[in-house]
């Protein structure tokens, strides 16, 4: 059995090193030996990513419910983590045991989006497993993937072992229950594979063979006779709340920093461009109680104090007046706030903007997609620009300053005027919405470039070139007015690979393992994004991307068509031709059944809320400002220690850590006025990173006094990492934000007792020690020496006070490490520190 991976010499090395080290709340840590099958969920995008992935997390806990199986987490590492596990010949490991991911049975890889392809192969390299499934043998887990890419997963098909169509919450337990059998019986991989094949979306690429003949397909051979198509798995209906009641809630901040709760799957308002309303289908929505019930316990189970209703269509959803009604009833006073995702243009209503408003006026973007009517016709928007300008008023009346507005370039049948009437939609929102309000109202104007995807009516159109794209970007930017208006965009160069593999087939693994080779990596960060890099390596392979932007024919072979979403080809194709004729294609929520051929009535059909749970009537709304009434603070200084893995969350992340750990201990923490509060919490100095200490202290006001300090001690111990123990809590007169003197320990074992006691007589010899500071691009000179109240060594410790006077600049054990013993940067980043105590000094005047 393999042992832990040692990564105590890499982590302070690298940034953001508390992406690598777990502990999280809630997080489930099995004994290995006691569980059969293990699965590690593996998002191949940065932690801050898929941290954020609703599905990772519902896979997460279905998998650690069982008695017989356990699941742990990977990400993929930022660049310097995987340069420095290279260096060191360390494998990729798991979060929750820092084990090699080829311990496991099953790797389980997301396929969120096309431009993380080549972070599957980061993974698969730095965890010492063949990157193409057809050299891996029975020591090597099964590659398995799923996800919204996983659609067409053509271009990365010979990477996996088998991959899921569809929804995975039941799947995922029949693959438990197969990977039982596999492993009592002792079969062959070959025979694991055939066995997969015939569980209802379990897609195995092994066992069909394309055939082309220049840029086209003219077959795809199966080649085992039962096993010809692959049909995508649905759930019936959305389940138990109780399977989510405990979210895994991050330390490293994540993208969307909150609770996500799935209201709704599935959307049937039709948008031709959209892969997930056809993907997805049909609508099955949650029961308000659900909901009710999944925010109580996500809130109390977690800290947040946001929640986010997500959904394809979160608008659309059949009570969300009575919901948000209810929700903000139960959190306000708590100062719990909701936000939704990106909003059909209709659905905003002045009744949830009323709501949302309660506690914080989270932002919210509106989809217009295209700039005028007879677009949005075209692609079934089914807005027009009175629905636009109401829900801007709306917004604007009730006090919102900022609307996004989000379009498409390069969609179907587009014109020049289509693209120039994003700028006069903008600008009409802004100054008919918005009248009466000046110059406090802004509109953010963001565009992406249309990416043809399959299994949607528009997956035969062109897309157009980066250079058309770029050229109507510059054409926005020329035309949209500067004040009040913001212009954001999605690179064309990234839209242009999206979509290559969008629509991609088999031999564009070729490429994506050149360009990996070349040093493409996380190419959905436009920082690393090289798209020069894509170039050289399709020159190499003789593959000419153009072509796979190119208009398809009806009649032609696509590289998915052997793959079903569940929606008939002949329903697309009609779809398509509607488009053509600005032909609308109601809703079947709404206007009936259309015949897109996915429910069977029985099992699959659309499961919507009755209305009599829709109607019920909303709470009173309040639309003055929040005020809360001034209370007596009663302020309380806690004391805490730092230690262990601890010591590698940033400063930021501590405060996060502390608010959430407050609120789950359920002290009445005292709140700032206005619309964005936030808690009364005063830290003391930052602490850099991958230094401990045991002399970290916060100020928290609260409501009322505290009954008992030892219990207090106790509850926010419970609701804190192993490596954070609150040591005192003592009530104080006021915040107080003081002068002190910090005792630091360094362990200097890599030097010899006398090199470092000659170091600190040399030291201490110095009259003063200039060094030289550049911030926000000026060059500052600072003394440290005074700064250095005393310095000795013991042995290899070194023990060094250092004054930090508040409102002054200071200095740091690693600053005077290098500066004042002659390390090496990396030498100061690896030794240990520990800060020992802290006292109060006098500011100097």
């Amino acid at each position: 059995m393999n042992k832990q991976v040692n990564i105590e010499q890499i982590l302070p090395l690298v940034r953001k090193p508390g992406r690598y080290i777990g502990g999280e709340l809630n997080v489930v840590d099995k004994t290995w030996e006691e569980e059969q099958v293990h699965f590690c969920l593996i998002f191949p995008d940065l932690y801050e990513i898929g941290m954020s992935h609703q599905g990772l997390q519902i896979l997460y806990h279905i998998l650690n419910q069982r008695s017989d199986a356990l699941a742990h987490r990977c990400f993929t590492p930022d660049v310097d983590m995987e340069a420095a596990l290279k260096a060191r010949r360390q494998p990729l490991f798991s979060l929750e045991q820092r084990r090699p991911l080829a311990d496991y049975d099953i790797l389980g890889i997301t396929l969120p989006y096309e431009l993380c392809f080549t972070n599957i192969l980061t993974v698969l390299d730095l965890a010492f497993i063949p990157i193409h499934a057809k050299d891996r043998n029975e020591q090597h887990p099964i590659i398995l993937g799923g996800g919204a890419a996983a659609f067409n997963p053509e271009p990365v098909a010979d990477f996996f072992d088998a991959i899921v169509l569809g929804d995975g919450e039941e799947i995922v337990e029949e693959l438990t229950e197969q990977f039982l059998q596999f492993k009592q019986q002792g079969q062959s991989r070959e025979e694991i594979l055939k066995q997969l094949s015939t569980l209802t979306g379990v897609y195995v690429p092994s066992f069909f063979q394309p055939q082309y003949n220049g840029s086209r397909i003219t077959s795809v051979e199966p080649l085992l006779p039962e096993y010809t198509s692959v049909m995508r798995r649905v759930l019936p209906e959305m389940q138990s709340p109780a399977l989510v009641s405990k979210p895994l809630v991050p330390i490293v901040k994540p993208i969307h920093d909150r609770l996500g709760i799935e209201i709704a799957r599935g959307c049937t308002r039709g948008c031709r461009f959209c892969q997930a309303g056809m993907t997805y289908r049909p609508v099955r929505e949650r029961s308000v109680d659900d909901i009710m019930e999944l925010a109580e316990a996500g809130i109390t189970n977690s800290g947040f104090d946001e929640l986010a209703l997500l959904s394809l269509s979160t608008g659309d959803y059949s009570c969300l007046d009575t919901l948000m009604t209810k929700l903000m009833d139960r959190f306000a006073d708590e100062y719990v706030s909701v936000s939704m995702p990106s909003m059909r243009v209709g659905t905003l209503t002045p009744v949830v903007m009323d709501q949302i408003k309660r506690v914080r006026k989270t932002g919210f973007t509106v989809a217009p997609e295209a700039g005028t009517d007879r677009l949005r016709e075209v692609i079934n928007k089914g807005i027009f620009e009175k629905d636009l300008m109401d829900t801007c008023q709306d917004a604007f009346a009730l006090g919102w300053n900022l609307i996004k507005f989000y379009f498409m370039i390069g969609l179907p049948t587009e014109t020049d005027e289509d693209v120039e009437a994003i700028v006069e939609l903008a600008r009409k929102a802004k100054l008919e919405a918005g009248q009466g309000r000046g110059g406090k109202v802004k509109i953010n104007v963001s565009i992406g470039t249309f990416v043809p995807k399959p299994h949607t009516p528009f997956q035969w159109e062109p897309q157009i070139s980066r250079e058309q794209s770029r050229a109507k970007i510059n054409r926005l930017k020329q035309i949209l007015p500067r004040k009040g208006f913001a212009l954001k965009w999605h690179e064309p160069e990234q839209s242009y690979l999206e979509g290559v593999f969008s629509r991609g087939d088999r031999r564009l693994a070729d490429l994506i393992l050149t360009a990996w080779q070349k040093g493409a990596r996380l190419d959905g960060w436009s920082e690393h994004f090289n798209l020069n890099q894509w170039q050289v390596a399709a020159d190499e392979c003789g593959i000419e991307m153009d072509t796979y932007l190119r208009e398809r024919t009806l009649d032609e072979i696509l590289p998915w068509d052997h793959l079903h979403s569940g929606v008939d080809r002949q329903f697309l194709e009609q779809e398509l031709a509607d488009a053509k004729k600005q032909l609308y294609t109601e809703d079947c929520r709404n206007g009936g059944c259309q015949q897109c051929g996915i429910c069977d009535f029985e099992t699959i059909k659309p499961r919507v809320n009755e209305k009599k749970e829709a109607s019920l009537p909303p709470a009173p709304l309040n639309r003055e400002k929040i005020v809360k009434p001034e209370r007596t603070a009663f302020v309380y200084r806690v004391s805490y220690s730092r230690m262990g893995d601890s010591r590698f969350y940033g400063h930021l992340e501590i405060l996060q850590l502390i608010f959430r750990a407050l609120h789950r201990a359920g002290l009445p923490v005292l709140f700032s006025q206005g619309y964005n509060p936030s808690p009364k919490v005063s830290f003391s100095q930052a602490l850099p990173v991958g230094i401990e200490s045991r002399a970290e202290y916060f100020y928290v006001e609260l409501g009322k006094p505290l009954s008992s300090l030892a219990q207090t001690i106790t509850n926010l111990d419970a609701q804190l990492p192993a490596t954070i123990t609150v040591t005192d809590i003592t009530l104080e007169k006021k915040v107080r934000q003081a002068s002190y003197c910090a005792m630091y320990k360094v362990t200097l074992d890599e030097f010899s007792e006398n090199e470092i006691q000659q170091q600190v007589i040399a030291f201490n010899a110095l009259d003063q020690l200039v060094i030289e500071r550049i911030r926000k691009k000026k060059r500052r000179q600072l003394d440290l020496r005074p700064l250095v109240a005393s310095m000795e060594a013991q042995g290899h410790d070194l023990f060094v006070e250092l004054l930090h006077y508040h409102g002054q600049a200071g200095t740091n054990p690693r600053e005077v490490l290098e500066h004042g013993l002659n390390l090496s940067p990396e030498q100061a980043l690896l030794v240990r520190i520990q800060k020992v105590e802290i006292r109060e000094i006098e500011t100097p005047a």
